[in-house]
């Protein structure tokens, strides 16, 4: 057990780090303000915003829990023709001991369902560099064979997503990896197993008035042997420049958010998680920040900005 914090939270912590048998579950990062950054969980929603786009993102998880997530991403998509996406993902994910690294390019290719609705269905490729060291913790048990070997692992990535869409509403259906694969040391002992993550998307906008939009929305994450992760939010678009919401993840936090869009092309957006699990008392919330850039609209016929 990690020394010199509360039992509680230790408990904690070691779920996060190692299983019962030494085998260390890799935790795929979450995100509070998913509805902005939705190419990192499906490559199908790849170039469906008809404009190529750059963002950043940063989030602090559990701010004061010593090893607790810590995430920062890049990305840039967009459109190339009528029918094709492209988009570039960069991952930086730190839990821990542990610290994953992940690129990934996209495709996605539109498909005509209706007379206004669309279906893209895309993939992501790419390469997921895990490294682990061990001196980052402090263990009653310093020779459990578990924590003598550091690691350093890159594997494949391949994932694929469908992003069904119309004016005013979408569902989404994707895996960012199906490859799955455990690591193991020298003495054959699981040190991380890396499963697949499914995820399952909607939302709808509607016009409350000609200078507000509401947007409900929801996404859930399926991990084979944990619970369903579900998440819900509801969004409101005022004068078409500021984003006020508040989000609610099952069993795990209570989320307010706000955005502003600048100058029809920069979007800033922040999100404040407040820990419902058991931890509030042990940690200042979680922290995070989207920065979008809009590089250059390839739809002319925009007015107003997308709120999905």
């Amino acid at each position: 057990m990690i020394k010199n914090i509360p039992h509680r939270i230790a408990t904690v912590f070691c779920i996060l780090i190692s299983s019962q048998f030494g085998a260390k579950a890799q935790q795929a990062p979450q995100y509070t303000q998913y509805m902005y950054n939705t190419t990192i969980l499906n490559p199908g929603y790849t170039g469906t915003m008809g404009s190529f786009e750059a963002n950043v993102l940063y989030r602090s998880q559990w701010v004061g829990l010593e090893g607790a997530p810590e995430t920062q991403s890049f990305t840039v998509q967009g459109r190339v023709g009528n029918k094709i996406g492209l988009g570039l993902t960069a991952l930086n994910d730190n839990i821990g001991a542990s610290n994953n690294v992940e690129v990934n390019g996209y495709f996605a290719y539109e498909i005509p369902t209706g007379a206004q609705t669309k279906l893209s269905l895309g993939l992501n490729v790419g390469l997921d560099v895990l490294s682990i060291d061990w001196s980052k913790g402090s263990f009653s048990d310093d020779q459990d064979p578990v924590f003598q070997e550091n690691l350093n692992k890159t594997r494949p990535i391949f994932g694929v997503g469908a992003f069904w869409y119309g004016e005013k509403w979408y569902l989404g259906a994707s895996s960012d990896n199906f490859l799955k694969s455990q690591i193991y040391n020298d003495n054959d002992l699981t040190v991380t197993d890396r499963k697949s993550q499914y995820y399952f998307m909607g939302g709808y906008v509607m016009d409350l008035s000609s200078s507000i939009k509401f947007k409900p929305a929801f996404l859930t994450k399926h991990v084979s042997g944990s619970p369903v992760t579900v998440d819900v939010s509801a969004n409101f678009l005022l004068q078409e420049k500021v984003n006020l919401g508040v989000a609610y993840r099952y069993d795990d936090a209570i989320s307010a958010l706000v955005g502003l869009h600048l100058a029809k092309k920069f979007f800033v957006g922040y999100a404040y998680d407040y820990s419902t699990s058991g931890l509030d008392n042990y940690n200042d919330g979680s922290h995070e920040i989207i920065l979008k850039y809009t590089v250059f609209d390839t739809n002319k016929r925009a007015l107003s900005p997308r709120f999905f």
